[in-house]
């Protein structure tokens, strides 16, 4: 059976970035598993999943009904509540590697870790599909293995406008670092025109509409950007598995 790893942050990953996947590679019948920083189950943003302090005007950065009720039935499988450890990880065990963003200060220590950037390099090495959205592919930059290869990642427009929505009400809540993500990336790239902003108005995948999201496909490595992007990425990884 084909085996694919989700990569958590212990605590405020998106939970559409992570349910979405696990909900179409589940369905396909794949033996979908966990890491985390302790071996714990992790836990995600609380505002994104519920809404909670979002002003009016942000409404739209809460994860839409259907994926909440994606990651209710993801958090009570057995596979998110027996994570191994990021540490324990041994990454020629799996078929494919997922890393998913999020918001928040939690994002850090999954953004900075060592072991992270392990299971990057070694799944990179392996050529293993590998796919990663929103602040995901910050480790991945971080680790040198995007040197050469073409990506995208939460803009600095898509993220700019969320921070300008909730600080009033959040503070900081939806800036992780004080630089954006699309320029960090950027400047780790072998070119800065090697990251992909894609189209200025995005669209919104689902389940009924799974390719109508943004992605950048470079050889197996496929990356995205916010989680509208989720179904049509998902979908890519199923395409490179063979499905």
């Amino acid at each position: 059976m084909i085996r694919i790893l989700i990569i958590l942050p212990q605590v405020d990953f998106d939970p559409t970035e992570v349910a979405v996947p696990w909900a179409v590679w589940n369905a396909a019948g794949y033996d979908v598993c966990f890491a985390t920083q302790d071996g714990t189950p992790a836990t995600c943003d609380p505002v994104t999943l519920t809404g909670a302090g979002l002003p009016v005007l942000a409404r739209s950065l809460q994860a839409k009904p259907e994926n909440v009720e994606l990651y209710a039935q993801m958090v009570a499988s057995v596979a998110f509540l027996t994570p191994v450890r990021w540490c324990d990880v041994i990454t020629a065990d799996f078929d494919a590697v997922h890393f998913p963003g999020g918001h928040a200060p939690g994002m850090r220590p999954y953004c900075e870790s060592a072991e992270v950037q392990r299971i990057a390099r070694e799944a990179f090495a392996a050529d293993l599909p590998v796919s990663a959205i929103c602040h995901g592919v910050l480790p991945l930059a971080r680790s040198g293995v995007l040197k050469g290869r073409k990506t995208t990642a939460l803009t600095r427009m898509m993220e700019g406008t969320a921070v300008a929505l909730t600080r009033h009400k959040l503070g900081d809540h939806y800036r992780t670092y004080p630089q954006p993500v699309e320029v960090e990336v950027r400047s780790l790239l072998s070119s800065p025109d090697d990251f992909k902003t894609g189209p200025l108005l995005p669209r919104y995948g689902s389940a009924a509409s799974p390719g109508v999201g943004f992605v950048v496909q470079d050889g197996n490595y496929v990356s995205a950007r916010w989680p509208g992007d989720a179904y049509t990425l998902a979908h890519r990884i199923l395409s490179l598995l063979g499905v």
